[in-house]
């Protein structure tokens, strides 16, 4: 069962990292879900699930082991982006990212990740490093205090919920930023863990009955949901990395649960038919290439566009890192071919990765 239960992970993993790219592209994967409107949550609770309780008497191991799954490929990446981010400003006259100095390589990773606009996306590492950490020091504490699990949910809970209006009560400043997402995030780290140890051998969520209810209460949602005038805000979507909910208050928590079921609904409901997809094993092993590369990927196929139709550069340096061309007939194309592209490249770097590990170890 605990190899099974590893490859849904696996397969969880995927769509959640397609559900990313697919909101880069700005369509949901999941019609009734928008973008932004869980997807990160998805990860956070991901990474809840694959915790083990043997991390809480031994911390060493356990940060030792995140700095070198997190915190290395991240400034290996963020060197590599450095490169490539100076070398299309040669190229097209455009720096695409901050001024180069020491703060924006080393502390602004942890601050907003935003130093370089092509790897941007890989802020939700560091993020996902600083959270674990508090999340294990916090989740020590509570332990030692009282082993009741509903406490620990009601704790959590309350961290994440508070976040919210934190984003209002206090100026945005990137320390603040640091602690409202970190606040956000480690309710749904809990909720993974929580659901991984309490209900997923002990109760099936994944009924009719529960269908209908989520089916229901996300219609509900949309009556919050103001994507489609964005003179209105974001509704149901929320921009975690700058801690922006607008007006919400409970929105962003409810529909980030009701994205975690579905995803977990349509894991139950493909497995069967996905496992054997070596593909789709590939691309859940790799969602950290492809979180790092995918809009490098993006960026490369615009120039191609562009190139073909002959469309200057300056075009493309008059609009954002998300601009695609012609997102009306293309934006499906980019997805498929960004997802082929950024899986191989994972596979291939993780081998190459894995092979000089062997050759340091002869």
């Amino acid at each position: 069962m605990e190899k099974v239960f590893s490859n849904e992970m696996n397969v969880l993993k995927a769509l959640a990292i397609m559900l990313v790219v697919s909101g880069h592209l700005e369509f949901s994967l999941l019609g009734i879900f928008p973008p932004y409107s869980f997807q990160l949550a998805l990860f956070f609770f991901i990474s809840g699930c694959l915790f083990k309780e043997k991390y809480l008497y031994d911390v060493t191991t356990f940060v030792e082991r995140r700095i070198k799954s997190l915190l290395v490929p991240y400034f290996w990446y963020n060197l590599f982006y450095l490169g490539i981010t100076v070398l299309i400003a040669k190229l097209t006259g455009k720096f695409w990212g901050m001024p180069l100095s020491l703060k924006n390589f080393f502390i602004t990773p942890f601050l907003n990740g935003h130093q370089f606009d092509l790897s941007c996306p890989l802020w939700f590492v560091t993020q996902l490093f600083m959270t674990m950490i508090v999340f294990l020091f916090l989740f020590r504490v509570l332990n030692a205090v009282t082993k009741n699990k509903y406490i620990h949910l009601a704790f959590f809970g309350i961290l994440g919920i508070l976040a919210i209006p934190f984003s209002k009560w206090f100026a945005v400043t990137p320390l603040m930023l640091v602690v409202i997402r970190t606040m956000f995030s480690m309710l749904f780290v809990y909720l993974g863990y929580f659901y991984t140890h309490y209900i997923k051998d002990n109760y099936n969520i994944f009924t009719p009955k529960w269908l209908g209810a989520v089916v229901i209460l996300q219609s509900v949602l949309w009556m919050f949901n103001r994507d489609y005038n964005p003179e209105h805000g974001i509704g149901l979507s929320y921009v975690l990395v700058w801690a922006r909910f607008d007006e919400q208050l409970f929105v962003p928590v409810i529909t980030s649960l009701t994205g975690i079921w579905a995803s977990l609904f349509v894991v139950k409901i493909l497995y069967p038919y996905v496992k054997d997809i070596k593909f789709i094993e590939d691309m859940g092993k790799v969602t950290y290439h492809i979180m790092a590369n995918h809009l490098l990927v993006m960026y490369i196929i615009t120039a191609i566009f562009m190139w073909i139709h002959g469309i200057p550069s300056s075009e493309r340096a008059s609009h954002d890192i998300y601009w695609i061309y012609n997102p009306v007939q293309t934006t499906y194309l980019y997805f498929v071919i960004t997802m082929i592209a950024t899986t191989y490249a994972g596979v291939f770097l993780k081998k190459m990765h894995n092979k000089a590990l062997e050759i340091l170890k002869k």
